[in-house]
């Protein structure tokens, strides 16, 4: 299928690695010209821009002028915005509730609220200018079932899935579409990492690392496919979003989770 996408500008916040990194290559591989947005850049990153449209730009998007600067340098680069994916997100596993001081708290929220705020703040100017675009927010399952052990990062994806809503109200009469996705547990650094949650339910449980992300986790949890999403699984499913076959979807919040959440 033809997503209509070849030429399209599209930035991706927190690019380097995990559902950034995958959402960066499946653009790249319809022909958007991808501005993909991290503190470093990872070597899997570097090697997209050898094979497809994808630049590099170094910014520190938990900071008030970050994505900013990352817009910019998208324009600047292409003379245009079409798409934006708010991927950036980040914390670590805690005790609870009572573990996490306000330091945390704001650390968390700059990076997986307020990076998203900022950033489609920045964006919204250049979509409306164009006739309109998308964006994409990728929020999480924590948004719906908070989990003690980040309290904090379920607080602030509710936040970013609300956020979408109302950018969507908003928006959607001027062209731009603003959808969500919310992933369940995915393989990606922020569960595989040293000291990340794999390692934690490995503790728990008794078991390797790979053990609980294969059996574990899915049991657990009770994913009903009996498996954790891949992250190429996810950025499939924000290019359509972002593509215009989505033409008229906005507003709405997509769930792959494996069937973890039961109810309707």
């Amino acid at each position: 299928m033809d997503l209509n996408l070849t030429d399209k500008v599209a930035v991706v916040t927190g690019a380097s690695k995990g559902i950034g990194l995958a959402v960066a290559e499946a653009l790249g591989r319809e022909g958007a010209r991808v501005v993909a947005g991290s503190r470093t850049e990872t070597p899997q990153l570097a090697a997209l821009r050898e094979r497809y449209d994808v630049a590099f730009t170094p910014v520190d998007l938990a900071t008030a002028d970050g994505a900013g600067l990352l817009v910019q340098a998208a324009a600047d680069r292409h003379g245009r915005i079409d798409l934006l994916v708010n991927n950036l997100g980040a914390t670590r596993p805690r005790s609870g509730f009572l573990d996490v001081d306000d330091a945390e708290w704001e650390r968390v929220f700059d990076l997986t609220f307020f990076s998203a705020v900022r950033a489609s703040r920045a964006a919204l100017p250049h979509l409306l200018a164009v006739g309109g675009g998308a964006i994409v927010n990728i929020s999480s399952l924590n948004a719906r079932l908070p989990f003690p052990m980040v309290v904090d990062y379920s607080a602030a994806k509710a936040a970013l899935s609300n956020l979408t809503k109302a950018l969507s109200e908003e928006f959607a009469p001027r062209g731009v579409r603003v959808n969500a996705i919310a992933p369940g547990p995915v393989r990606t650094p922020f569960w595989t990492d040293p000291g990340g949650f794999a390692d934690t339910v490995a503790a728990g449980a008794g078991s390797t690392t790979e053990e609980a992300l294969v059996d574990v986790v899915p049991r657990q949890m009770g994913i009903s496919t009996g498996r954790i999403t891949e992250p190429q699984e996810v950025a499939d499913l924000a290019v359509f979003l972002a593509s215009p076959r989505a033409g008229n979807i906005t507003g709405a919040e997509f769930v792959i989770d494996g069937g973890q959440i039961k109810t309707t």
